[in-house]
């Protein structure tokens, strides 16, 4: 007589899905009724309160333009990262070949992603925005061949390409922001926008991978040839139409020694380099850990709609931000940055302690990434506020790479040697977050905002 194995599978509640909306779209759509008269332009109408409609039309037609390559350049990361341990898999490589990749791919970041950020800061955002979208189309191209998927060269392509995401763009933006003069406020809401279309686009990527998905004996994948296109266009659209604004550092003495007055010795800005380094290290030991630690308990769960919960999630982190800023915010500014980095820290510090349930550990790591959503753009708003812009692409490199360095050690000892259990990386990344809050905190007792006073508010 056979023995019959009944598998339990947990399913997502279906309500999760309009809450989280209903949330993200009500943070947006309410907030020009509570925002203060200075959030307002000249015009009169209520609506022109309104993030997406504040400033003088050339600002806002480059925003606009803006947000559009940005979300592209946001479905182009998805689309090479939707796969994550399955693509490996699918190559046929073992636990110990995956980790030796992402390791190798960790260390090729931690030395060539700080150099592009001084590369970025000497050259300028343009340029570090084209070199951006050609190592896009490089790694496109090379993925949609499936033999060439899991080469070595592919996976160090795509993780310089991912460490270059975020400062290239962020600095491109300040620099055309500064270049027209507008009001730093438009700034701020910029930050929490770029963060919201790119949660946006992450989960529009995976809609996208899943109609283009074929058959891996066919040997061209769609997905990829799709991201590569994605990199024409964009790289077609900076060309075209991004200034050619160069920023050298000689305006503020040699690059050298302006970055060792401005980050070394600056307290704040090294503040800001640890609590960066310890949210990235965060994000890339949940997407490492994240699905194992679900299905621990042998229970089926299906990932692909649990994950977008987490982006929802995100989206109404980063929508929340513009509510936590300003005359009206409950907190003041710092204040809401501590008790977000407190509250993901320990979120995470719950799900490396012990086992939970699945229900359990999906509600906390909602609350991590909508910790997440805040908190990109608040880094962004004290970049701004404590950095000069000419250093912006070597010091968030910096940063990324502390962040990497870290990645590097935990993938050889706990992936490739098991020396470490998956719930110390957790637990290691929320005493980073937990130590970051305290630091963020340090930061309000010495907030001495020099560079807010020489902007137009």
């Amino acid at each position: 007589m056979g023995v019959v194995i009944e598998r339990e599978e947990w399913a997502l509640t279906p309500l999760a899905y309009p809450l989280l909306s209903a949330a993200s779209l009500a943070a947006v759509l309410l907030l020009p009724y509570f925002s203060p008269p200075l959030h307002a332009t000249a015009a009169a109408s209520p609506s022109s309160h309104s993030p997406f409609d504040v400033g003088t039309t050339p600002f806002l037609r480059f925003r606009r333009g803006f947000l559009f390559v940005f979300s592209l350049a946001s479905v182009a990361e998805g689309i090479h990262s939707v796969f994550g341990e399955d693509e490996f898999a699918r190559c046929g490589l073992g636990r110990e070949q995956m980790a030796a990749r992402l390791a190798a791919a960790a260390a090729a970041v931690l030395f060539l992603g700080g150099l592009s950020g001084v590369v970025s800061d000497k050259l300028g955002p343009r340029q570090a925005c084209i070199f951006y979208w050609m190592l896009q189309l490089a790694v496109g191209a090379l993925k949609s061949f499936s033999g060439l998927r899991c080469a070595w060269i592919s996976n160090l392509i795509s993780a310089l390409a991912s460490s270059m995401f975020y400062f290239c763009f962020e600095t491109w933006f300040v620099v055309e922001h500064e270049k027209q003069g507008q009001k730093q406020d438009l700034l701020f809401d910029s930050f929490w926008l770029m963060t919201f279309f790119e949660s946006m686009s992450l989960l529009g990527s995976q809609g996208i991978t899943n109609l283009l998905v074929n058959d891996d004996d066919k040997g061209f994948l769609l997905p990829y040839a799709f991201a590569a296109l994605l990199s024409i266009v964009g790289l077609l659209y900076i060309r075209k139409n991004a200034p050619s604004t160069t920023h050298h550092a000689s305006v503020i003495g040699s690059y050298q020694k302006s970055f060792f007055a401005h980050v070394f010795r600056d307290k704040r800005v090294l503040i800001l380099v640890l609590a960066q380094a310890s949210i990235h290290f965060s994000m890339s030991a949940f997407w490492f850990l994240w699905a194992p630690t679900i299905v621990a308990d042998g229970r089926d769960a299906q990932l692909s709609l649990i994950f977008p919960c987490f982006l929802a999630s995100r989206m109404f982190g980063s929508a929340s931000f513009p509510w936590f800023y300003g005359t009206t915010a409950p907190f003041q500014n710092e204040d809401s940055l501590t008790i977000a980095y407190v509250t993901v820290g320990i979120a995470l510090s719950i799900v490396a302690y012990d086992y939970q349930d699945i229900g359990t550990l999906v509600i906390l790591f909602c609350i991590f990434h909508a910790c997440v959503g805040f908190i990109l753009p608040s880094l962004a708003r004290l970049r701004t506020m404590y950095l000069p812009n000419e250093l912006r692409g070597g010091m968030m490199s910096f940063s990324l790479g502390l962040a990497n360095a870290a990645i590097f050690i935990f993938l050889m000892q706990g992936s490739y040697h098991q020396n470490i259990a998956n719930s110390t990386i957790l637990g290691f990344a929320a005493c980073g977050l937990l130590v970051a809050g305290g630091c963020i905190h340090m930061l309000r007792r010495r907030r001495k905002h020099t560079r807010q006073d020489t902007r137009s508010l």
